[in-house]
């Protein structure tokens, strides 16, 4: 779990860890530097309940995502599967077990599973299910968007070694580069059309209801202001500097993407079928691309 200035969530959260089904399981965190009782509440947490194991850790201070990968990579963190957690959602009792149950045996390949969530108020209540990501994930969807919410995130043994071998790079999201990059090694992802815990908005999530009219206006903003150009940038970058069994498609797109001007972006969008899961918004992606904007 990442946390930050969490105190005002955090034990609701803390609580269903404990209410899962699935009763095998140690919690480890990163607070990146939290100025209210955050990191009390942990360590009250675990004093609670000395039988668990509670690991707390300092973050590298730069936001979300750098510390999420942080916690991933950290030399102490055992093999195993892990799941992601946020600091403000609650987990339905059977969030664990389903995971692992569809993951299955730990010795697979490289595989991830994520589901649909409960949309609530900052009190729980309105609760209304996710979006259904028709379309699945691919990599020429990974190179656009995330369907993978780092929130309900559970990686096999097999890819959080892949995850610890890219190592703690400098992308703009973290759930989005693990989607990114475990479609560029042709890992498996599984989407669960399942709910699996309450995503609590309350006005400071540093991502919110991606489905809002607000989230598309966003998005529509970063588009026309070169932010999500330089998101990809970042991206590919990242990636085009692995040392990694990528798939040759995936070691082309990363290695061609920054050379390209406009109309080499355009063919490479082409090329890997890039697209978003709603028509209108692969449109758009389309159209930053001719007006030089990715």
């Amino acid at each position: 779990m990442g946390t930050y200035n969490g105190a005002s969530w955090i034990e609701a959260q803390l609580e269903s860890f404990l209410a899962q089904s699935h009763e095998n399981w140690s919690l480890w965190v990163s607070d990146d530097g939290s100025q209210d009782d955050t990191w009390a509440r942990l360590e009250a947490f675990a004093r609670r309940n000395p039988e668990r194991e509670v690991r707390l850790l300092s973050g590298p201070g730069r936001g979300s995502a750098a510390n999420f990968l942080h916690l991933l990579c950290h030399k102490d963190l055992p093999k195993g599967f892990v799941a992601l957690s946020d600091q403000d959602d609650v987990w339905l009792p059977h969030k664990l077990e389903r995971a692992l149950t569809q993951l299955g045996d730990p010795d697979l390949p490289p595989a991830a599973w994520a589901a649909r969530y409960e949309i609530a108020d900052e009190n729980l209540a309105g609760q209304r299910p996710s979006q259904v990501w028709e379309r699945g994930p691919s990599l020429g969807n990974a190179l656009v968007q995330n369907i993978m919410s780092g929130h309900t995130l559970t990686l096999n043994p097999a890819a959080l070694e892949i995850v610890r071998k890219a190592g703690p790079v400098n992308v703009p999201h973290h759930d989005w580069w693990i989607y990114l990059l475990l479609m560029s090694v042709d890992a498996t992802a599984l989407i669960d059309p399942e709910t699996a815990l309450i995503y609590r908005q309350h006005g400071r999530n540093v991502m919110g209801v991606r489905s809002s009219a607000a989230a598309r206006r966003q998005r529509l903003s970063a588009v026309r202001e070169g932010q999500l150009g330089r998101w990809l940038t970042a991206n590919m970058s990242a990636l085009g500097g692995l040392d990694l069994p990528l798939t040759p498609r995936a070691r082309h797109l990363s290695t061609q993407w920054a050379n390209q001007g406009r109309v080499g972006k355009l063919k490479l969008l082409q090329e890997f079928a890039v697209h978003r899961q709603a028509r209108a918004e692969t449109a758009l992606i389309y159209l930053a691309a001719a007006l030089g904007r990715l």
